[in-house]
């Protein structure tokens, strides 16, 4: 079974939340203004929310809800909101802030909208199918705080239907909660997007994105979240959509970083390629994949002990083992499809391709990059790729996955000359490179040396990752392919 790393560093979670992402604007071909937001490490659900806890040995978010705690008003939640100090409690999440932006993202920043007066009408735009408008007048009490985040309160009615229960986290676009669907009594997560155009805007195209989903792959054999209804709530467009256990990075934090058995390994990717597959076969790319975007559809597990390396006479560790490894894809506020326009700058830092940090265009192989990076950290239990600025970042793929091929070199130096040096030669490390840098990219291990070819599937799973995470995407191996890998073929023994 694969052990941690002793040298791997872990992706730095702040204790607060923070989200990075620069709000940058671009002129498409058509010589039209857009705004786009370019997201650079989505953090995790924040710290106060009851998903990322645990009780006993189940995660929060299948335990009953608490509702006999004193109820805030929607005016006590919306004073709090504004307060200065950011006051968190059991259901919401502390003031988002920015980190430092990475300096090919620094573009003249879109100016944020103000936030429409609640007294306001409602500005709507045309619904599809489940789509409809609250016909709920606004309340003179606010609902929004001041970054244009709707203030979850427990017990709020939304829709007339929907009971919130808890916050389950939060991030640019919006929040999501999780609610009892007075109808019928089940529930459900609702993704309440911000009251600001541009991210209203955006959600069209994932509201879009997941009718096509649903329509075409009614009975979910391909494992993407379904839509089950959408509206509009006091300016807030609303996505509706099943509700399952804990994401797999959350997973993967509570029990400590440990690697996952190689058995669901294997099951993960082949779902994972499974999903990807059908997005693009309906011409759509994914462009964020990454753990945090890919829910368990349980939680539960069982724990086993587990010897600590290095540590004779220390006791075992306990190590959780998943009783399923059934996951959902999720999360397609930046899916675009292949026709469309391609913003310059897609994917989370640790999952983006090198041809994105080139900017060189991106398609369907980014996806396929994102997923090579996501099975190798299954594997160590740790981010592949723990950066924050691209040469650093490019300094690493080479470490990791050797020279880069002198065609893809030259079209990056053409697009990127200040990467390179010599014509084909990455300019690693130059005289401003920290000592710390220095180290971090040394640190980097070659593919072989993480997935070492000790037995037959590691053989296969390391060829597997090599063919995901080529420089070039014109050689890089499709998902459809990817599912046809001898990998899949070879039974794995239950090794706990």
């Amino acid at each position: 079974m694969p052990s941690t790393p002793l040298g791997g560093r872990k992706r730095k979670r702040p204790r607060h939340f923070m989200v990075n992402y620069s709000e940058v604007q671009e002129v498409d071909s058509d010589g039209v203004l857009r705004d786009v937001i370019v997201i650079e490490d989505t953090p995790p659900p924040p710290t106060a929310s009851p998903a990322t806890s645990r009780s006993n040995v189940y995660s929060a978010s299948y335990q009953p809800p608490t509702l006999s705690a004193p109820i805030r008003t929607r005016a006590r939640a919306a004073a709090e909101a504004q307060a200065v100090s950011g006051t968190s409690t059991s259901i919401t999440a502390p003031a988002m802030k920015k980190r430092k932006r990475d300096a090919d993202e620094s573009a003249s920043s879109a100016s944020k909208r103000p936030l429409p007066p609640v007294q306001q009408s409602l500005k709507t735009w045309p619904h599809g199918h489940g789509g409809g408008i609250d016909d709920v007048s606004y309340s003179p009490v606010q609902c929004d705080d001041k970054e244009g985040h709707y203030i979850i309160v427990p017990d709020d009615v939304i829709y007339k239907r929907y009971r919130t229960v808890r916050l389950l986290g939060q991030g640019t676009f919006g929040k999501v909660v999780e609610a009892i669907d007075q109808h019928d009594g089940k529930r459900v997560a609702i993704k309440i997007i911000r009251a600001i155009q541009k991210y209203r805007d955006a959600s069209k195209i994932e509201v879009r994105v997941l009718q096509k989903l649903k329509e075409r792959d009614p009975n979910n054999v391909n494992k993407c979240i379904h839509l089950l209804q959408w509206f509009d709530h006091r300016n807030h467009i609303c996505i509706v959509s099943e509700l399952f256990g804990m994401c797999i990075y959350d997973f993967l934090k509570e029990n400590e970083f440990a690697p996952f058995p190689r058995q669901h390994i294997q099951s993960f990717a082949k779902q994972l390629l499974g999903s990807v597959a059908f997005l693009h076969d309906l011409h759509l790319i994914h462009t964020d994949l990454k753990p945090e975007n890919i829910l368990l559809v349980k939680n539960d597990y069982r724990t086993v002990p587990v010897h600590v390396p290095g540590k004779r006479n220390a006791p075992p560790k306990q190590k959780r083992i998943l009783n399923s490894t059934e996951i959902r894809l999720i999360d397609f506020g930046s899916a675009t499809f292949q026709e469309e326009y391609h913003s310059t700058v897609v994917s989370t830092r640790h999952y983006r391709a090198p041809e994105i940090i080139l900017g060189l265009g991106w398609s369907y192989p980014c996806d396929a990059f994102s997923l090579g990076c996501i099975l190798v950290e299954f594997y160590t239990g740790v981010a592949l790729f723990q950066t924050h600025d691209n040469l650093e970042h490019l300094a690493m793929m080479e470490q990791v996955m050797g020279k880069m091929p002198d065609r893809f070199a030259r079209a990056g130096a053409r697009s990127k000359p200040e990467f390179f040096k010599d014509g084909v030669k990455l300019d690693w490390p130059k005289a401003k490179a920290s000592r710390q840098s220095r180290k971090d990219v040394r640190a980097c291990r070659s593919l072989q040396e993480i997935i070492p070819p000790t037995d037959t599937l590691n053989k296969h799973f390391l060829d597997l990752v090599r063919k995901l995470l080529m420089f070039d995407p014109a050689q890089r191996i499709t998902v459809r392919e990817a599912l046809n890998h001898p990998y899949f073929s070879v039974p794995v023994m239950n090794e706990l």
